[in-house]
């Protein structure tokens, strides 16, 4: 039964099938205290996607009491930088996931792991595999065909210790051999097929430097970094579900005691956008975009500088909530989200962006009248703002009509508004160029129409925003619009449209002390958000968040 709460505090108290799980290990006694991890590779910058896996495993330890450790599985070098360890610790901070300092490393466990791999060797489970890349893909046979057994898989333990000290000293070149672990060349699954855990790569590690010329592989080392840090339950994306049998072989084949748990719940698919680095990266390079933060991208440093904040991303994933079943999400409700969480947290201003000069011909020439508006209507907490009102002011052209269409709810000769939070004013000339284009309206106002009964008794054609001619900010605006726009079969097409600049719009003084990030509503515009790269105090960037209007 509907309890007459929001579907949103349904949902917060609802459980979802990884706290299911989570519910019966504790109740067995398996598991004492609910540990999780993000374990992102520092070979690019996080997208949504991630921050649904960091939000999903930050939440899930803070709501059973329990620990949220950040790892770096970094055992590529050849795509690793250091530079993208500090932006990730960035983003996952931002998120508001609290990992409590506990930041571990693959490569702080090189040695653990180089161990293990002997200890796989002893006890029979693993052989050093002389086949080159090629030759491996022929003998791991297809989908609907079994495996053949490499040629030197019958070794003995004593030459496979032998090799794999010598593959570590560095006595062979990149590829020459491999260290594989033997499981079961006719598996289903083809991750079962004798899998590769160990390659040769003389490459500069950025953290362990040159110590190094072999590495492990991801899904041989993801599970026993896991187990070394007592990680309970391994939440992940569906698409390692498949990697789940090696995960848990991987742990039984070492024997280790009270193995962490693989869970996976469907990953992001964000209509309108695109996720995955491989995909991003020719994006950057290309120059199509801007860079890794270009805001119309769904990486997290894209949707920070956009105006996206942590409570409007935690929001979203609560509206979609958490499954095994994969499904493609509306980028519309993540829209949705931001208009929620901003529409009570943020000031609203006036800004043109297509200025018409008016001059308010019985307005005295040096006359300031600093009149006090609200910052929100609907949250009188954040108080009150003074708009300078002047003799000159701009309004938007399209707010200003010389012949008027029928049911027109705006400017033109002879018609008085409203302007927004002031007085109401009546056109009473129009000023053209020698091109016959209006570059001047000439206005009069009526003094009792800013709080006299006037105001009260009449009704204006309508209501249209302004900002002072003399006493404003200049400012750019960058309206962002879908990166890619998806035809029928929902295959993505770039939109060329999805990036247009204003390098000249008069904004409120209101927003004369904004700081990067700093967030505003601006009246029939949209969301906006101070740039937090381009923009400074002698020229502001506003970039859009979003559209007043939601199609959700």
């Amino acid at each position: 039964m509907y309890s007459g709460r929001s579907c949103k505090e349904d949902a917060m108290e609802s459980k979802n099938f990884i706290e299911h799980i989570i519910d019966a290990d504790l109740a067995k006694g398996t598991c004492k205290e609910v540990v999780t991890r993000f374990p992102p590779e520092p070979n690019g910058f996080l997208h949504i996607g991630h921050a649904k896996a960091i939000t999903t495993n930050a939440v899930i330890a803070e709501k059973y009491n329990g620990k949220f450790n950040l790892r770096f599985d970094d055992t590529d070098p050849s795509k690793e930088k250091s530079e993208y360890v500090e932006a990730i610790k960035e983003d996952v901070a931002w998120l508001g996931a609290d990992y409590d300092g506990r930041v571990y490393y693959a490569s702080g466990y090189f040695d653990q792991l180089y161990e293990k791999a002997l200890e796989l060797i002893r006890r029979g489970k693993a052989f050093v595999c002389d086949l080159n890349a090629e030759e491996m893909r022929e003998y791991r046979g297809t989908l609907t065909e079994p495996g053949k057994e490499s040629p030197y898989r019958q070794r003995s333990i004593e030459e496979n210790l032998d090799l794999f000290q010598r593959m570590k000293d560095g006595e062979f070149p990149d590829g020459a051999k491999v260290l594989r672990a033997k499981i079961d060349m006719a598996s289903p699954n083809m991750n079962m097929r004798d899998p590769a855990i160990y390659r040769i790569a003389h490459l500069h590690h950025y953290a362990t430097g040159d110590k190094w010329c072999v590495y492990p592989l991801y899904d041989f080392a993801h599970p026993i970094e896991d187990a070394l840090e007592g990680v309970t339950h391994s939440l992940c994306g569906l698409e390692f579900e498949d990697h789940r049998p090696l995960y848990n072989w991987v742990l039984e084949a070492l024997e280790w005691p009270n193995p962490p748990k693989q869970i996976e719940f469907a990953e992001l698919d964000l209509s309108n956008t695109i996720l995955g680095k491989r995909r991003i990266r020719p994006l950057v390079e290309s120059g199509i975009i801007d860079g890794w933060d270009d805001p119309r991208l769904a990486t997290i440093k894209g949707l920070r500088r956009r105006g996206y904040t942590k409570e409007a991303i935690r929001g979203f994933f609560g509206m979609i909530g958490l499954s095994k079943s994969k499904s493609r999400v509306d980028i519309a409700m993540l829209e949705h989200a931001l208009r929620e969480d901003l529409k009570m947290k943020v000031p609203r201003i006036m800004v043109v962006s297509n200025p018409l000069k008016v001059v308010v011909t019985n307005w005295e020439e040096d006359r300031v009248e600093y009149l006090e508006s609200p910052k929100n209507l609907e949250n009188e907490d954040l108080g009150t703002r003074l708009v300078p009102f002047t003799r000159e002011i701009y309004i938007d052209r399209e707010d200003f009509m010389e012949v008027p269409e029928k049911k027109y709810k705006r400017l033109s000769p002879g018609v008085e508004v409203r302007l927004m939070n002031a007085y109401f004013v009546t056109c009473n000339e129009v000023v053209k160029d020698a091109d016959g284009q209006v570059v001047e309206l000439r206005c009069t106002y009526d003094p009792a129409t800013r709080s006299g009964s006037g105001f009260k008794e009449r009704k204006p054609k309508g209501t249209i925003h302004w900002v002072s001619a003399t006493l404003h900010k200049e400012a750019e605006l960058r309206l962002f619009g879908h990166l890619f726009l998806e035809d029928g079969n929902g295959e993505p097409q770039y939109n060329e449209k999805s990036k247009v600049v204003i390098p000249r719009a008069y904004v409120e003084m209101a927003v004369e002390d904004a700081q990067p990030e700093d967030k505003f509503q601006f009246v029939r515009n949209g969301y906006f958000c101070v740039d937090n790269k381009d923009s400074t105090p002698e020229r502001l960037v506003f970039n859009l968040a979003v559209s007043l209007k939601s199609s959700y």
